[in-house]
């Protein structure tokens, strides 16, 4: 980042973490990144592993940090919101990665023009390959997503979207880790029905499943291109794509991605 701001994360689970370590990979200064977390094993491990600062309530977190990160469930938002309320200025953004709650159900909790971006990561940002979808609040400006994409930039790459669109963002990206966690162990299950060692079959399964995926990205072809190249005809290729199709992976996997857009919509009461 071209600056260094204080950040805060109220709330220490797996996405807090996740951008932490993202951003300590990158050489952020562990001194700058402030944790409110109410559980107090889960505070003294953030602070052991990463040498973050413990705030001791979400108040004093706020006191104490520029940028504000709400890395808590969608569900204690209003909670947590009643108490930062009383410290709150509009000199500080607010960054959101509360799945389904809009801007604008954050703004209006507040007096004044909160600044606000909402951001859809994943938890890839462990390994720098986060994939995260921004949008804008009313009130927050250009420079604002500026400092929000570069924040996130750290670990992986940034999409600017219309927030209409952030509940699509959620079911494809944000979730998306899980149905590809869940392809990679169905594919070295089914190396182990064949004959190969487990810790073959998932060796094989990890790597190949990252392969292809560099090859989209760095060839920039179509994943149907690229497919087309790997299936002779009559060969074993096409063979298991075919199954593929009659089984209705394709389906199955837009399908996943609209229910869980469906869920996030049903979180934020949209």
């Amino acid at each position: 980042m071209t600056s260094v701001y204080k950040i805060g994360f109220i709330g220490g689970g797996n996405m807090a973490e996740a951008l932490i370590k993202g951003l300590l990979a990158v050489n952020y200064p562990a001194d700058k990144i402030v944790v409110s977390e109410p559980i107090g094993t889960r505070r003294d491990q953030l602070q052991e592993t990463f040498g973050v600062t413990l705030a001791e309530n979400n108040p004093d977190l706020v006191n104490m940090c520029e940028i504000v990160v709400l890395a808590i469930k969608p569900q204690i938002v209003d909670e947590v919101l009643r108490e930062i309320v009383p410290v709150w200025n509009d000199n500080k953004l607010m960054v959101s990665i509360l799945a389904g709650v809009t801007c604008v159900s954050i703004e209006r909790k507040f007096a004044g023009s909160p600044r606000v971006v909402r951001v859809m990561p994943n938890t890839p940002a462990l390994v720098g390959e986060a994939a995260t979808a921004i949008c804008q609040g009313s009130h927050a400006g250009k420079e604002d997503l500026q400092i929000v994409s570069e924040l996130f930039e750290s670990v992986g790459i940034v999409e600017l979207i219309d927030e209409r669109q952030m509940d699509a963002a959620t079911g494809l990206s944000g979730s998306g880790p899980a149905y590809i966690y869940t392809v990679i162990e169905a594919l070295a299950d089914g190396g182990v029905r064949e004959g190969l060692r487990r810790d073959v079959a998932h060796a094989l399964a990890v790597q190949t499943v990252v392969g292809a995926a560099l090859m989209v990205r760095e060839t920039k072809e179509h994943p149907a291109i690229l497919r087309d190249r790997v299936c002779s005809p009559g060969g074993t290729a096409i063979t298991g794509v075919s199954t593929l199709e009659k089984k209705g992976l394709r389906t199955t996997l837009m399908e996943a991605v609209s229910a869980s857009a469906a869920r996030s919509r049903e979180l934020g009461g949209n």
